[in-house]
């Protein structure tokens, strides 16, 4: 069975909040969540991707893009990235950046922020590894294709 990455649909906020549940260490309100997520999937700004393995959800991404003044320009945060742990070490967590990236493949945007707790060694390992530089306490990714 293959790995599926795609956009997030309104159906699929109770597996995200379950993920982000076991990303963040405590319970969250299901209503609440949907209540959120529903909102958040609906901004043309925002990009939600899952990934998918048969009929399950096992990788989830938030991304929101705002322009800010000190980029003069577009920049865009993950939010949330979370593969569940029985999936980890598949090369889904780089599936969802890939998926990320051609997502922006025609958007201009200056750069792609992501914070991680500092506890979280493994995972400012992965963000090195694809591409992201720790920048004050965020790493980033500068775009390649500015100007697209």
């Amino acid at each position: 069975m293959e790995y599926i990455v795609r956009r997030a649909v309104a159906g699929d906020a109770e597996s995200a909040r379950c993920l982000v549940r076991d990303l963040v260490e405590t319970d969250i309100n299901s209503e609440l969540f949907r209540q959120y997520y529903e909102a958040n999937l609906s901004s043309e700004r925002n990009i939600y991707l899952v990934v998918t393995h048969g009929d399950d959800v096992v990788g989830f991404l938030s991304c929101h893009g705002q322009i800010l003044l000190h980029h003069m320009g577009m920049v865009y945060e993950i939010q949330e990235m979370v593969v569940h742990s029985s999936h980890r070490s598949k090369g889904i967590g780089r599936m969802l950046l890939d998926a990320l990236d051609s997502e922006l493949a025609q958007t201009p945007y200056e750069l792609i922020e992501v914070t991680s707790s500092t506890r979280r060694t493994a995972t400012h390992r992965f963000y090195t590894a694809n591409g992201f530089g720790q920048t004050h306490h965020k790493f980033t990714k500068y775009n390649k294709r500015k100007g697209v």
